[in-house]
C-alpha cells in the first residue's frame, strides 16, 4: 500500500478546518494540523509536507509574510492561500509573493481536492524538470571532465616535446611549469624548480631586464645572452589570471651565420676598396691624357657614376662592419645642435635644388653626448639626406632637437611618401628599400642600417613613425652625459 503524502493544513479554529481535514483525508491524504506558528514550525521540519494550506490570518499573523519566510528556506513547497474573501488584490499579493495557489468561500469539497491536485502535479512537473536538468548537467559536466583531461594530456604531451623552451610563470614570477626543452638547456630539474623565482633558477641580466619591462605589456624578440656564447630570443606573453608564458628559443647557429656573413661582406668590401679606387683614379687621367669626343667624355662619365656609388656602397659596407664588429670606440664631447647645423649646411645645395621648405627648431640649452663625432655625423647625414631625397620638390622637411630628461632626441620629419605600415619593421635591416620608394630614387639600403648601429653603439634607441598622407618621422634619442 503506497504511502499517504502529507499535507499539512495551518488555519484557526474553524468549521472551515474542519471540511478541508475531512476532505483530504477523504482524499487519501495525510493531514496534519498546526494551530500556532510553533506548531507550524515543528510540523514543517519533523512532516516535510508536500504542500501547506495556511489561512490568511493565522494566529494573529498575516498568513502571507508566514509563507514568504516559509519559501526563503523551502523555495520548492507548494503553499495554498485561504482567505475570507476574493479580491483582485490578494491574488496580486499572492503571485508576488510565490504563492502556488487562492482558495476562498464558498468552497465545496471537489474544489479542495481539484486545487490540492493541480498543485501537487505542477510540483511534481516541477521536481522531474529539475532532476532531469541535474542528470542531463551532471552528464555534460562528465563528459566535459573527461574531455578536459584528455585535453590537458594532449597539452602537456605537446608542451613536453616541443623543441622551444617553454616556462609558465604565476604574476609574482614564480615559476609554474617548465617543459623539457629548458630542462635540458639550463640542466634543472622541473620538480625542485617548482614555485621558485625564475630570475633566480636562470640568473641573468638580459632575462631580469626582460622580466622588468614586462610591467609594459607582452614582449616580442627579446635577445638573452649568455656567457657561453649561447644566444636565445625570448618572447613574453601574458596570460589572464594565470601570470605569464615565456618562450625561448636558441638562435645562436642564427648568430654565427649572421657573424660569418658579415666577416665575408666585410672581407669582400675591403678587398673591392683599392681597385675601386684605382678605377676613379685612372678615369680621371683619362681626360689628361687627350681630347675625347663627346661619346667617350659620356661613357666616361657613367663609368665614374657607376665606380662612385660602388665605391659608395663598400665604404658602407666596411663602415656597418666595423661598427658590429665594436670597433667604434672613439668618444668625446659633442654638442648634437652643431652637427646638426653642420649637416643642414652641407645638403643647402640640394634643398634649393628641389625647393624644400626647410624647418629647423631647436631647444637650447643642451647637454652634450659623449659620442664618436665622426659616426654621429653619419647618422644626422643619413637621415637628413634620406629626408630630402624622398621628398619631392617643394615639399616639406621639419627637423627638431630637444632634451628631456636625461636625454637628447632628434626628429627628423619628411613630406615623401612614407612607408607601408607592414614594412616599418624591416627598414633598418641591411640593403632593405622599401616596395613604395619612387622610381629614379638610388639608395643602397644601407642608410639607415648605418644610422640604428651608431645610434645602438652610443645606447641609444631609433624607430620610425609613417604614414601614406604625412611622409615619415624618424625619432632618435641619445642619453646625455652627466
Amino acid at each position: 500500500m503506497p504511502e499517504k503524502e502529507p499535507i499539512l493544513v495551518a488555519l484557526n479554529p474553524s468549521p472551515i478546518l474542519d471540511l478541508m481535514e475531512r476532505t483530504l483525508r477523504a482524499a487519501g491524504f495525510d493531514v496534519a494540523i498546526a494551530h500556532d506558528h510553533s506548531g507550524l514550525e515543528r510540523c514543517v521540519q519533523e512532516t516535510i509536507p508536500v504542500l501547506l494550506i495556511i489561512g490568511e490570518n493565522f494566529a494573529d499573523q498575516d498568513g502571507l509574510t508566514v509563507s514568504s519566510n516559509l519559501l526563503l528556506r523551502f523555495p520548492t513547497l507548494p503553499i495554498i492561500l485561504y482567505a475570507d474573501r476574493d479580491s483582485i488584490e490578494l491574488v496580486k499579493a499572492v503571485l508576488k509573493r510565490g504563492l502556488s495557489g487562492y482558495l476562498y468561500p464558498p468552497l465545496k469539497m471537489q474544489d479542495i481536492v481539484d486545487e490540492v491536485q493541480k498543485n501537487l502535479t505542477r510540483a511534481r512537473q516541477l521536481g522531474d524538470w529539475v532532476r532531469r536538468e541535474v542528470k542531463r548537467t551532471t552528464s555534460s559536466l562528465s563528459e566535459k571532465a573527461a574531455i578536459s583531461e584528455a585535453e590537458r594530456g594532449k597539452l602537456e604531451a605537446i608542451i613536453a616535446n616541443i623543441q622551444d623552451g617553454v616556462i609558465v610563470i604565476d604574476d609574482n614570477q614564480k615559476i609554474l611549469l617548465v617543459n623539457r626543452s629548458v630542462c635540458d638547456v639550463f640542466s634543472l630539474n622541473e620538480k625542485e624548480i617548482a614555485g621558485k623565482f625564475l630570475a633566480d633558477i636562470i640568473p641573468n641580466a638580459d632575462l631580469k631586464n626582460m622580466l622588468h619591462l614586462s610591467s609594459k605589456g607582452p614582449l616580442k624578440n627579446h635577445e638573452i645572452n649568455f656567457e657561453d656564447g649561447r644566444v636565445f630570443n625570448a618572447h613574453y606573453t601574458p596570460i589572464p589570471k594565470i601570470g605569464a608564458a615565456v618562450t625561448i628559443q636558441d638562435i645562436s647557429y642564427l648568430k654565427q651565420l649572421d657573424r660569418l656573413k658579415n666577416d665575408f661582406i666585410y672581407t669582400v668590401s675591403h678587398d673591392l676598396r683599392s681597385p675601386l679606387t684605382s678605377i676613379l683614379g685612372y678615369g680621371e687621367l683619362i681626360e689628361r691624357v687627350g681630347p675625347l669626343n663627346q661619346n667617350q667624355q659620356d661613357f666616361l662619365r657613367r663609368l665614374q657614376g657607376s665606380t662612385q656609388h660602388i665605391t659608395n656602397l663598400v665604404n658602407d659596407l666596411l663602415d656597418l662592419g666595423s661598427l658590429e664588429a665594436g670597433f667604434d670606440t672613439l668618444r668625446e664631447t659633442v654638442q648634437l645642435e652643431n652637427v646638426l647645423k653642420n649637416s643642414l649646411d652641407m645638403f643647402d645645395a640640394q634643398i634649393k635644388k628641389k625647393n624644400i621648405n626647410l624647418s629647423s627648431h631647436i631647444e637650447t640649452p643642451l647637454k652634450p653626448i659623449f659620442a664618436n663625432p665622426i659616426r654621429i655625423r653619419q647618422m644626422v647625414d643619413n637621415l637628413v639626406g634620406n629626408a630630402l631625397k624622398y621628398t619631392p620638390d617643394y615639399g616639406d622637411v621639419h627637423t627638431i632637437l630637444f632634451m628631456q630628461d636625461s636625454q637628447i632626441i632628434l626628429k627628423v620629419q619628411d613630406s615623401g611618401p612614407g612607408i607601408p605600415p607592414q614594412e616599418q619593421s624591416h627598414v633598418f635591416d641591411k640593403f632593405y628599400r622599401a616596395t613604395n620608394a619612387p622610381d629614379g630614387v638610388r639608395g643602397s639600403g644601407l642608410g639607415l642600417a648605418i644610422v640604428k648601429s651608431v645610434v645602438e653603439s652610443h645606447q641609444g634607441r631609433v624607430w620610425v613613425e609613417a604614414n601614406a598622407e604625412k611622409g615619415s618621422l624618424f625619432i632618435v634619442i641619445l642619453p646625455t652625459m652627466d
